[in-house]
């Protein structure tokens, strides 16, 4: 990336399931979904959202191999997007394991996202 323009920064959630994507991809949406950037295209080269670039860095606490990286792509509707994944987040008890909801344990996973963009 040459310049930075923006970085929005989310935490997802997923409290049962052990679904370590479905609580980053949370993340992602907390990050970008509560925002507008109107004036983003003058910004970018030939004033097209195809020439944005778009790093995400997800911190995850465990399970980082099963970060499914074409989900977390598909949560950004344009531009070049990468994803990075390094420690971090958080485990911590839901209080109660239900089976019906494919718990393995009593375990949520909370991922924390900064999703940069620019070109």
């Amino acid at each position: 990336m040459n310049q930075l323009l923006f970085i929005q920064t989310g935490m997802g959630v997923d409290v049962h399931g052990q679904n370590i994507t479905k609580a980053a991809e949370r993340a992602i949406k907390n990050a970008i979904h509560t925002n507008s950037m109107p004036g983003i295209r003058y910004s970018l080269p030939e004033q097209s959202l195809d020439n944005m670039v778009v790093n995400i860095k997800l911190a995850v606490p465990t399970d980082q191999e099963k970060v499914d990286h074409e989900v977390i792509k598909q949560c950004i509707p344009y531009g070049n997007v990468s994803v990075v994944i390094m420690d971090g987040g958080m485990l911590t008890t839901s209080g109660i394991e239900l089976p019906d909801k494919e718990d393995k344990n009593d375990l949520m996973y909370m991922v924390n996202a900064s999703v940069e963009v620019g070109y």
